[in-house]
C-alpha cells in the first residue's frame, strides 16, 4: 500500500538520502517537502532541498520553507557534521524549482485537513519546530494524521551531548508537545541508525550505478565519512535519516517496541534526552514506539534501488 508522506526536513547529508530514497520508490506519495532550520539556517537547507529535488528529478513535489529557529532557544547548526553549505562535499546544481508561497507549517495543516483521516503520515527528519507549532495552531491534526516518523533522539545513547541527539537538543520544546501528543509516533533514533552505516561494501554497489545521482550519493559519503571520523570516531558514517522512509516502504526492515516516551527539559547534563520507559508492559493506550533493530542489507538494498530508479522519473 502506498505511504502518502510530507517530508519535513533540513538537508544535510543523510536528508538528501531519504529524499532520495522518498523519490525512488513506488510505495512513496511524496505529497510535499518542509524544511526547517536545523543542520545549517533555514536558507541553506531549503536551497539544498531544491537542489537535491533536482538531483532526485523530483522538482514537480512542492517545497515550502518553515521554520527559522527553534521555538525558544537560540538557532544552533551543525556545521561540524554538514559543513558551511549544510551539504558540503558535493556540487550543488542550481535549482529548476521555486519554493511554494506558503508557510510550512500552514502547509502540513493544510494538506493534512484536505486529505481523509488516517492518510497521511509526517516524516520529520530534522528539529521539531515545524510539527510542534502545526500541531498547536491545529489541533485535530493530531487526530487525522496516520502517523508521525520521526529521525531523532535515541533511548540509549546521544551524539550533540552525552544524553541527547541533535534534532531533538535544538529544540526540546518542541519535541515535548510533539511526543506528548495523542498521535501515533515512532521514533527512529540513534539506536537504530548507528546501524545504517555506508560501508565500502556499499560504496561500491552505489558506484556500479554509474549515474549522476549515483555519483552525488558518493559525494555525501565522502564528505560525511571524514566529518564523522573527525567529530565521532566512526569509521564508516551513520546514514540515519532514510531510515524513517525505508521503515514506512517495509516495516519489516524495523523492529520496533512500543514504549513511553519523553523529552527532558530541565536536566543541566540530560537536556534533550529522549526518555524511554522499557519496563514492560507498556501501560494501555501507549502511542509512541522505538525502532530497535535494522535489517542493514535490505535497508542498503532500498536505497540502491531507489537511486537507480531516479534516473527514469
Amino acid at each position: 500500500m502506498t505511504r502518502k508522506i510530507i517530508l519535513d526536513c533540513d538537508p544535510g547529508h543523510d536528508d538528501a538520502i531519504a529524499m532520495i530514497l522518498a523519490a525512488g520508490n513506488p510505495a512513496i506519495d511524496l505529497l510535499g517537502i518542509t524544511t526547517v532550520g536545523g543542520n545549517q539556517t533555514l536558507s541553506k537547507v531549503t536551497h539544498n532541498t531544491l537542489s537535491v529535488a533536482r538531483v532526485a528529478r523530483m522538482s514537480d513535489v512542492p517545497v515550502h520553507a518553515g521554520c527559522a529557529r527553534p521555538l525558544v532557544r537560540e538557532v544552533e547548526v551543525a556545521e561540524g557534521i554538514h559543513g558551511d553549505s549544510g551539504l558540503d562535499g558535493v556540487e550543488l546544481p542550481e535549482p529548476i524549482s521555486q519554493v511554494g508561497s506558503r508557510h510550512a507549517v500552514d502547509y502540513i495543516i493544510d494538506t493534512i485537513m484536505e486529505h481523509e483521516p488516517g492518510t497521511v503520515t509526517l516524516v520529520p527528519t530534522g528539529p521539531l519546530t515545524n510539527i510542534a507549532l502545526a500541531v498547536r495552531k491545529e489541533p485535530r491534526i493530531a487526530e487525522r494524521v496516520q502517523e508521525v516518523v520521526l529521525m531523532g533522539g535515541g533511548y540509549h545513547t546521544g551524539n550533540w551531548s552525552a544524553t541527547a541527539e541533535f534534532n531533538i537538543i535544538v529544540d526540546p520544546e518542541a519535541a515535548h508537545i510533539v511526543f506528548n501528543e495523542k498521535w501515533p509516533l515512532t521514533m527512529v533514533g540513534l539506536d537504530l541508525t548507528h546501524q545504517a552505516l555506508a560501508t565500502p561494501e556499499v560504496e561500491e554497489k552505489i558506484k556500479a550505478i554509474g549515474s549522476e545521482c549515483s555519483e552525488f550519493v558518493l559525494g555525501l559519503f565522502a564528505f560525511f565519512r571524514k566529518a564523522y571520523k573527525e567529530a565521532q570516531g566512526f569509521e564508516h558514517p551513520p546514514v540515519h535519516d532514510p531510515c524513517t522512509v525505508a521503515y514506512l516502504i517495509d516495516p519489516s526492515i524495523v523492529t520496533t517496541q512500543k514504549v513511553p516516551l519523553d523529552v527532558e527539559l530541565r536536566g543541566e547534563l540530560t537536556l534533550g534526552m529522549t526518555v524511554a520507559d522499557f519496563r514492560a508492559p507498556a501501560p494501555e493506550g501507549c502511542t509512541t514506539q522505538v525502532a530497535v533493530d535494522l535489517d542493514h542489507e535490505r535497508f542498503w538494498n532500498l536505497v540502491i534501488q531507489a537511486i537507480e530508479a531516479v534516473e527514469t522519473r
